[in-house]
């Protein structure tokens, strides 16, 4: 077997190195940036956190999942927000407290509550409801409706930067 020059071989492993990034960026696991505060305290602003691509494929979005998805207004940009309510679901805001079907939602992760009302409006087939957890600061389906389900490319896993906040994302 003959043996390949130098550059041949470099250039052969920057290509398959590309190739490979390329599936595992288009299929499997995505890095995003936190742009705003919208998820304070859950995450913060800069935070770098890992998305599971595959994921949906095999598992339906679950509520209280952190997702990431197309702005509904402008599918060139992502979001990132936490999945409130499913198809089929009855959501309502009264007095700062999210009901889903009826019930009160117990949310810890909620520390900046607002008093947004908003009448009960059922989720339609094949869209979420999603919400920040910095509710005073965050534009989401209360302002903008529903998130189809072809826009969720996945739910939010792992932070890995900032360091002193690695780890996973619940």
């Amino acid at each position: 077997m003959a043996v390949k020059p130098w550059w041949r071989e470099t250039l052969e492993t920057i290509l398959w190195a590309l190739a490979l990034a390329l599936i595992l960026r288009t299929f499997v696991v995505q890095a995003f940036w936190i742009p705003s505060g919208s998820m304070i305290p859950t995450l913060e602003v800069g935070d770098r956190v890992l998305v599971a691509k595959f994921w949906y494929r095999f598992s339906d979005p679950a509520r209280g999942q952190i997702a990431v998805f197309k702005y509904p207004m402008d599918p060139r940009r992502d979001f990132v927000k936490r999945i409130i309510a499913l198809p089929g679901d009855v959501v309502e805001l009264k007095e700062g407290t999210v009901f889903v079907n009826g019930s009160p939602q117990t949310e810890p992760y909620v520390k900046n509550r607002d008093f947004f009302e908003m009448p009960p409006v059922k989720i339609p087939e094949g869209s979420y409801f999603c919400m920040g957890d910095n509710r005073p600061n965050s534009q989401d389906s209360r302002f903008w409706g529903f998130v189809p389900q072809n826009y969720l490319k996945g739910p939010v896993f792992v932070r890995y930067w900032p360091l002193d906040r690695l780890g996973r994302v619940e």
